[in-house]
This record gives structure tokens, sequence and C-alpha cells, in this order.
């Protein structure tokens, strides 16, 4: 007797298909190559300082070096070439190894007019108003007043001054000093609130007119 072989269902034929198109599709994945990592963006050069500089130092060669930098990581304002910057002197003081960028340096211009041993040096008043009385070659007097002291002290006398702010240098001047003056300043002007004096021009010590203009 034979027997009739029963039809299969169109629901397990549908399910047989699908497995073997899912065999098929894993096949593919497996035999096609893996793709290639994404290539890191190449380092670009930064020039940064190899030691620690205080403000006003004017850059020599020996003081910067070149690091590479990742692209994302580059702070706005820096240089490649050292020799963008040699000879540019430091609005502030900087760490070894930290980026040098154009917002915290002024032009070899000014410098070419330190004298022998002399730095630029950074001063800048609380009183805003007054330092648009000064003008490049005046001279001042810098004194800083300590809290609840009864009088300021003078920590650089007759300083001629290289720069003035100008509108994005909240109040900042540059003044040509040697470098325990610089030194004095930079350390008067975390603890202290400095004040200029004008000096007569006959003289080159403290005048008897001060404006308040200390930070």
């Amino acid at each position: 007797m034979v027997r009739l072989r029963r039809p299969r269902r169109p629901l397990h034929t549908a399910r047989q298909v699908l497995a073997a198109l899912l065999v098929a599709a894993a096949l593919v994945l497996a035999l096609r190559p893996a793709p290639a990592p994404a290539r890191a963006p190449a380092p670009v050069p930064v020039v940064v300082a190899v030691a620690d500089l205080a403000p006003g130092a004017v850059l020599a060669a020996e003081d910067v070096a070149v690091a590479a930098y990742p692209p994302a990581l580059r702070p706005t304002g820096t240089v490649a070439d050292p020799a963008d910057i040699v000879g540019r002197a430091l609005t502030g003081g900087v760490r070894s190894g930290e980026p040098l960028t154009d917002a915290g340096l002024v032009g070899a211009g000014l410098t070419d007019r330190l004298g022998t041993g002399q730095v630029a040096a950074p001063v800048r008043p609380a009183d805003l108003a007054v330092t648009s009385l000064v003008r490049p070659g005046d001279r001042v007097d810098v004194l800083a007043t300590s809290p609840g002291a009864a009088r300021a002290d003078v920590v650089a006398a007759g300083a001629p001054v290289l720069a003035t702010p100008g509108q994005e240098d909240d109040g900042l001047l540059l003044v040509a000093v040697d470098a325990d003056t610089a030194a004095r300043l930079a350390a008067a002007a975390t603890t202290a609130t400095l004040t200029l004096s004008l000096p007569p021009r006959s003289a080159g010590g403290a005048g008897p007119a001060a404006a308040r203009a200390g930070g």
C-alpha cells in the first residue's frame, strides 16, 4: 500500500528558508575582512617652555622646545617654530612644559628697548583709569600696600614704561626693571595692592603725586 506524503505547511517552509538565509548571512560576515582601524590624526608641533620662567623673561633658544600634541588638544595661539618667539618677552610666569601662546608674549620690538640686565615686567593696576594717563616712555614708581599696612613700600622706582594696555589687556602695563625687581613685583602682585606714582621727569625716585592703581 502506497502512503501519500503529507504536504508541508507553509509556515514550516518559511522557517527553513529564514534559517538558511541567516546561516548564509553569518557566513558572509565571517568571511568578510575586518575593517582597518581608524588612524589617529598626526600630532602637531607646539613650542613649550623647557623650564620655569619668570614674568618678563626674554625668551632665548635654550628656553624653549618643540612638543608633539594631538590636534584636538593644541591650545589656541601656540606656534610650531621656536624662531617665531625667540627674543619676545613673557607677560607672566610659565611652568616647565607649558605651551607658549601669543596671549602671554610681547613683541620683540619692545624687548629691543631693554637695557643691559633688564627684563619686561608686567604690572596690573587696580584702578584701570590711571593707566590711561601713562604712555610708553614715561617713568613710574610702583608701590605695594600689604593688607593692614599703614603705608606703601616702593617696589620699583623710576621704571620706564614699555607698553600700555590695549583694549583687551585689562590694565596691564609693561615696565623695564632688573630681574630682582621683576621678582619682587611678581610676589607683590599676589599679596598686595599695587600703586602707581608718577615722579617728576628730573628725578628717578618717587614723586609726590600718587595715583592708586594696584592689583
